[in-house]
């Protein structure tokens, strides 16, 4: 798996490292904090191995986790919003005026700017090809007038501070969503010590799928953010901000420019859930053999001025006045942004954030002949909807049954004491009052229905808030860095449990707690009845069920195997830890339109791919002929 999100790099666990920082050994510690310092361009590693601050001064590894340990803690997680947009003075805006013009005005505007709805009273004299001439008669006008608006909302979850993913290959105005989507992907075929190239020569192109999206699309100036506003202001649309913006883009991308793949695509969105809903997509394409690899994900960067200002409208948000009634406060400081987000404590609203996150699936017969790494196992992924609502808006059922299925289906893998004794729940945890309530409800229920006395509950948004679509891949990341390291990340921004939620069968904690997993519930409860929950196994139990079906010898190979893409995992994991970053991208290669196939009615066969596409499709119907 790899990605970013605002606790760091997904890969090596270094995002999971951050949260549960001080529970780590001091030589992990230490590592986590120098790898972060590198991703935020405090200090660089140079080709002969020696370390320079940003300003070109030597320092070695020890004197740059010491310099900069509490720059780094306080430039990643939630805090305060670091766009200059949203500092003391205000947002840019306008606001509509009445003018008394007492003379007519004259001035002249190049052609493509004029709009068609002029009032008839203008007149408009051709000057060349290019400029027009515009006389406005005296008399009143209503104008809009440029001001600036005080951010009402001032704590987001951001990326780590001076890390820039576009800087990482040939970007030309992409959205910022889409560069994270690029990094996220790279991050994690580095991450995966296999060969993109060496795999894809082993299967038929159409065994290979992308399923990855957003909720929202790319809303930055870059995509449909940009497209919208520029009629009004007078700019000039491009031709990357429509294509640009649509919500599937991300999977479009890492077919076009990553992956070269074409193979089934597709990127489902629902809202929170939308991670979980291309997960699922990916799980059931393997379950039922259509697929053996699928790269599946999302990629959301909603933190601007329109979008925190939507959710605000709506009273999602933790903005600063909610913040200040919370606490009883008159001034907001950094360190009281930075306790925004309060899952299951007494809350105020959602803090926004931004993450990519990327995860690679195979069918366990190909994992074990490439020795792959084994990170865990994704058997389900159940989404349902809320039925009758009464707002779209309004929490419902379906996260019972999502939830209810996942354990049922828990209860059979592992038996229903290890769901009771070994299994957590990552808790959708948005910080609203709200879904403190409904969401600890829903886990109450399901406790009691299964027995479970003290299930513990993890809310990762605490550190690294609400990034919308990709919320469900932040817990998914997180909980398989609970696998490698033994420890849940504790809530802590949890001074006390709210007095209405439902804590009787729920272990709330502050602070990491040390916890030998089986599994773990990865669970959305999404706007408009989003509902989905995902059952991910450990690495342990999932090798105990790939010895199970395929036997201890075929294992014994696979680990033999294993040691060579570990070894090429490490030395990206080396690299990557020294802030040098090798994203992947392959603009204009390989390029094919279609008269160079090579087409029979039995396959296809495509220049630059070692398989043909088999046309041996499934036929459920019969023939009319039989």
């Amino acid at each position: 798996m790899g990605g970013v999100n605002p606790a760091g790099r997904t890969s090596g666990h270094q995002g999971y490292r951050r949260t549960v920082l001080d529970a780590l050994p001091q030589d992990d510690q230490a590592c986590t904090l120098l790898g972060l310092a590198a991703m935020m361009r405090l200090a660089r590693c140079q080709d002969d191995g020696s370390w320079r601050d940003a300003n070109g001064q030597p320092l070695d590894e020890t004197e740059i986790v010491e310099q900069f340990h509490q720059q780094v803690l306080d430039h990643t997680l939630i805090r305060r919003i670091e766009d200059p947009r949203f500092n003391a003075d205000g947002i840019p805006a306008n606001r509509q005026a009445r003018l008394d013009i007492e003379a007519p005005l004259v001035f002249r505007v190049r052609r493509r700017q004029l709009p068609d709805d002029l009032p008839e009273t203008w007149q408009v004299r051709e000057l060349d090809s290019r400029q027009l001439e515009v006389t406005v008669p005296a008399g009143h006008m209503d104008v809009m007038l440029p001001e600036r608006r005080p951010a009402q909302v001032r704590a987001a979850g951001q990326l780590p501070c001076g890390f820039e993913p576009s800087r990482f290959y040939r970007s030309v105005h992409h959205p910022r969503g889409l560069a994270m989507t690029v990094f996220g992907a790279s991050d994690c075929l580095g991450q995966s010590g296999l060969s993109w190239e060496t795999l894809r020569e082993r299967l038929d192109p159409d065994a290979i799928a992308v399923y990855a999206g957003n909720s929202i699309g790319q809303l930055d100036d870059e995509g449909w953010g940009g497209l919208l506003k520029s009629f009004v202001s007078g700019q000039r649309a491009s031709s990357k901000q429509m294509p640009m913006g649509y919500g599937q883009m991300p999977a479009d991308f890492l077919n076009a420019y990553v992956l070269g793949s074409v193979g089934s695509t597709g990127a489902i969105q629902g809202a929170c859930a939308s991670f979980l809903y291309n997960l699922r997509q990916g799980v059931e394409d393997i379950a039922n053999g259509r697929r053996r690899v699928v790269m599946v994900g999302t990629s959301d960067a909603p933190i601007t001025p329109e979008i925190i200002e939507g959710f605000r409208a709506m009273g999602a948000l933790a903005d600063d006045g909610s913040l200040k009634a919370l606490d009883a406060l008159t001034l907001l400081t950094d360190a009281d942004y930075q306790r925004a987000c309060r899952p299951f404590a007494r809350n105020c609203g959602f803090t926004i954030a931004e993450a990519s996150q990327f995860l690679l699936l195979m069918d366990d017969g190909l994992a074990l002949e490439l020795g792959a790494q084994i990170l865990g196992a994704v058997p389900a992924v159940y989404a349902n909807a809320d039925g009758w609502k009464r707002s779209i808006s309004a929490p419902g059922i379906g996260n019972y049954i999502t939830l209810s299925k996942a354990v049922a289906l828990a209860s059979k893998i592992l038996g229903p004491e290890a769901v009771r004794q070994r299994t957590f729940l990552h808790a959708h945890g948005t910080s609203t009052p709200k879904n403190r309530v409904t969401e600890s409800h829903v886990f109450d229920r399901v406790a009691q229905a299964h027995g479970i006395e003290s299930w513990p509950v993890v809310a990762i948004k605490a550190f690294v808030g609400h990034s919308q679509g990709s919320a469900g891949g932040d817990q998914l990341a997180s909980a398989l860095g609970s696998f490698a390291h033994g420890l849940l990340p504790g809530i802590p921004t949890l001074d006390a449990v709210a007095d209405d939620v439902y804590s009787e069968r729920l272990r709330f904690f502050s602070t990491p707690l040390s916890f030998q997993a089986d599994a773990a519930f990865i669970n959305a409860k999404g706007f408009g009845g989003n509902n989905a929950t995902g059952l991910v196994l450990s690495p342990y139990v999932t090798e105990q069920l790939l010895v199970k079906r395929h036997g201890s010898e075929a294992i014994e190979r696979w680990k033999v195997r294993r040691s060579t893409t570990l070894e090429r995992a490490t030395g990206y994991e080396n690299e990557a830890q020294r802030g040098h970053f090798h994203a992947l991208y392959r603009f204009g290669e390989g390029v094919l339109e279609g008269p160079e196939l090579d087409v029979h009615a039995d396959q296809i066969t495509i220049p630059g791919y070692a398989q043909p596409v088999s046309l041996a499709v499934d036929n459920p119907f019969g023939s009319i002929n039989d």
